[in-house]
């Protein structure tokens, strides 16, 4: 059976959305913890997204995590606005404002649970550790909050490969694993949004940062679980040997030492005929823990998501310089392609497929200039040479337009 086929036949009815559109309310499709009920199966006719489950779990850990937070909050708090594309004005638009209120409230409450940074949160998680960073976007029928957004864990989202390109059609399945129709939910090209890194042409599917760095990883949990594990050993590293002691002198010895010097910070005497040997069983230095190699690590961590290595706690080598350099670096081109990709598909998915509002885009007011002294000095030069007007720069700051 062909998967048009058994598309049509799983599809559920239109009139069961004209009915939730009618009351004024979105009803999901897609289930909030997926993962919970099953684990994620692949099925072979469709592309699945590989070991999700490795790939969390490796998110977890302290170093990825680090390098996650730095990115995802760092997006997920910047201002934003909802604003005209290049080329309309709000002569070309005449309820441009009115419908920017209506995008504006729509992003900050997205669904009855969520704001818009918990809502990105989410999706910035999951972009980041598989790529996968998904949305459903359902209409509700109501004029003033036409449109509701859920999270989707993007790992049980299924891709068709032989999409027809229309966004009325089926492109996307989310397996759940319940049994029957329930377990396969279909949905339209303009139902989900799909946020993919490192976009390429052989395979539907983005890459994260996380699976570029996830034998890197493992690596790192290896060597630093065994460094643990010597640091933490409580053996002694030292011995005395004492030569002609009999079986007698020995025990006494050994209740000696227990009783009157450990512990006790003495120093202890020994009158033997012979100078006791000191056995030394290991070095018991930094070298031992290899130090160096998970150093190596952690800067292949730090390249995979772009960041510098001082970010993560490798501090060695940095003064006041060259830490502002590095931290306008990771801005540049760790910040601000991730935060663009955001925006871009929020424009084009949801203003322009979803709600069919093109003369809008969504963008975020602190990319081009991270520093805001240098951003209102560059306004204002531009304000004094005549390229930008008052209303220009109020829109760039999202503020509304004089009268």
């Amino acid at each position: 059976m062909r998967i048009t086929d058994s598309i049509q036949k799983l599809w559920r009815p239109k009139s069961v959305e004209v009915a939730a559109e009618a009351n004024g309310t979105a009803k999901r499709k897609t289930l909030a913890l997926p993962s919970i009920l099953t684990p994620f199966r692949a099925n072979s006719h469709l592309l699945p997204k590989p070991t999700p489950v490795n790939l969390r779990r490796f998110a977890e850990t302290p170093l990825v995590r680090r390098a996650i937070n730095l990115l995802k909050d760092r997006i997920a708090s910047m201002d934003w606005q909802v604003k005209l594309k290049r080329g309309f004005s709000v002569a070309d638009v005449p309820d441009a404002l009115e419908r920017m209120q209506i995008l504006r409230l729509v992003l900050e409450e997205p669904n009855p649970g969520d704001s818009f940074r918990t809502l990105m949160e989410q999706v910035l998680e999951d972009a980041l550790v598989g790529g996968f960073g998904t949305v459903e976007m359902e209409l509700t029928g109501d004029a003033q909050r036409p449109v509701e957004l859920w999270a989707v864990d993007g790992a049980t989202i299924q891709i068709d490969p032989k999409w027809d390109g229309k966004p009325e059609s089926v492109r996307y399945v989310q397996t759940t694993g319940l049994p029957g129709s329930e377990g396969r939910i279909l949905l339209r090209d303009d139902q989900l949004m799909y946020l993919r890194m490192n976009p390429r042409s052989h395979t539907p599917f983005g890459l994260g940062p996380l699976e570029v760095a996830f034998e890197t990883v493992n690596a790192f949990l290896a060597a630093h679980r065994f460094a643990g594990n010597l640091a933490s050993n409580s053996v002694v590293q030292y011995a005395l040997w004492l030569n002609e002691a009999t079986p007698a002198e020995h025990e006494r010895l050994i209740r000696w030492w227990q009783d009157e010097i450990e512990g006790t910070g003495r120093v202890p005497l020994l009158s033997t005929e012979q100078k006791p040997e000191v056995l030394r069983f290991s070095n018991g230095t930094d070298a031992d823990l290899r130090l160096a190699w998970q150093e190596f690590l952690i800067r292949m961590v730090a390249n995979a998501f772009g960041l510098p290595p001082m970010l993560l706690g490798l501090e060695r080598e940095v003064n006041r310089t060259t830490a502002a350099e590095q931290s306008d670096e990771a801005f540049r081109s760790a910040v601000v392609p991730l935060a663009r990709l955001v925006a871009e598909q929020l424009t084009r998915d949801l203003f322009a497929k979803k709600l069919g509002w093109r003369e809008f885009e969504f963008v975020f007011n602190e990319l081009d200039a991270p520093d805001e002294v240098a951003e209102m000095r560059i306004q204002t030069e531009l304000l004094k040479a005549g390229v930008l007007t008052v209303n220009e720069v109020r829109a760039m700051r999202g503020l509304a337009p004089l009268e």
